[in-house]
């Protein structure tokens, strides 16, 4: 039988609901130990509480504890499955499947019901999720997550709904696997992977999304924040009010990289359109297009990428030649 180590962080899936309140906080324990006698069919278990946030809280530097931790403590274990909140969970999962080492499976899961309201699914992802940890053939796939009975890559999962337990979509892509009652099952696979381990987390990147009427206004107040980076949400393939544009070229020109992804959550931002904030003329200004990612997770690499150069061209390569 496998060893699976268990990091806990926090979340619903680590909260009780007040029965006679309504209300869903944190405990002093953590409430899916003493049902740890579930775990004894799949794997030898151990657990560890690495952090008890909900994930609100939850920084790039708790990111970079969490990635150091699963590194040093899978030597001695088969797998790892970390617990953590839904609001945040794709930016870590996206973080640590871009600087962890080890090629043994990490999975992370949460919940949307806390342990002891109805329907909750806390329990349940947490034994998926260690059936999965414990399948030969999550391996080498990065960091995965287990939701619902579906397995979705870090690179394409994103929260889809407020409350709803089948929350986790990876639009356009759908999931890399199911969980099934006898089985677990892998339908895709994962083309290519690429790794962006950091020794710290020092800089500071913001995230703007544009809308119909947007000027130069937003982006001058961001300006004088002195950020390491920008991310802006764009409009359809990419492009943005041509009011924007003007202040954009403001931090290029300051070594600032600005990088452009789609506020729409299907398809991948293009340099078609060539008029004042097209995604063409901002493109040969100088900013910098994606390869399908959502902001939060852009945001994300080019927090990893600044750590490690501020060559706008490696940069650039970063997100146009990776996925």
């Amino acid at each position: 039988m496998k060893n699976i180590l268990i990091i806990h962080t926090g979340g619903t899936i680590s909260m009780l609901e007040n029965k006679d309140t309504g209300k869903v906080s944190t405990t002093s324990k953590h409430p899916l130990t003493d049902l740890s006698y579930y775990f004894k069919s799949y794997a030898n278990v151990d657990e560890v509480i690495a952090f008890s946030l909900p994930s609100p809280h939850i920084t790039p530097e708790h990111m970079h504890e969490l990635s150091q931790k699963i590194d040093l403590m899978s030597k001695d274990y088969d797998g790892i499955v970390v617990t953590h909140g839904t609001d945040t969970l794709e930016e870590t999962a996206y973080f640590l499947d871009l600087t962890i080492k080890t090629t043994k499976p990490v999975i992370i899961t949460g919940a949307m019901r806390s342990t002891n309201e109805i329907g909750s699914d806390a329990l349940y992802n947490l034994i998926s999720s260690l059936r999965v940890a414990v399948d030969h053939e999550a391996s080498d796939k990065g960091v995965l997550v287990v939701m619902n009975d579906e397995i979705h890559t870090a690179g394409n999962v994103t929260k889809t709904s407020t409350s709803n337990v089948a929350t986790f979509q990876s639009p356009q892509y759908g999931p890399i696997g199911i969980i099934t009652k006898s089985s677990i099952i892998f339908h895709h696979t994962i083309l290519s992977r690429y790794s962006h381990p950091v020794s710290q987390i020092t800089k500071n990147v913001f995230l703007l999304k544009a809308y119909a009427g947007m000027n130069e206004q937003i982006l001058k107040a961001l300006y004088a924040g002195k950020p390491d980076g920008l991310v802006i949400e764009g409009l359809g393939q990419g492009n943005l009010p041509k009011n924007t544009v003007t202040p954009i070229l403001n931090f290029i020109e300051d070594n600032i990289p600005v990088v452009l992804v789609s506020r729409c959550y299907q398809g991948i931002v293009q340099p078609t359109y060539a008029y004042d904030g097209g995604g063409k003329q901002l493109k040969e200004k100088g900013v910098i297009l994606t390869n399908g990612l959502n902001g939060p997770k852009a945001r994300i690499k080019l927090l990893l990428a600044l750590e490690k150069t501020n060559d706008q061209n490696a940069i650039r390569n970063m997100f146009e030649n990776e996925k």
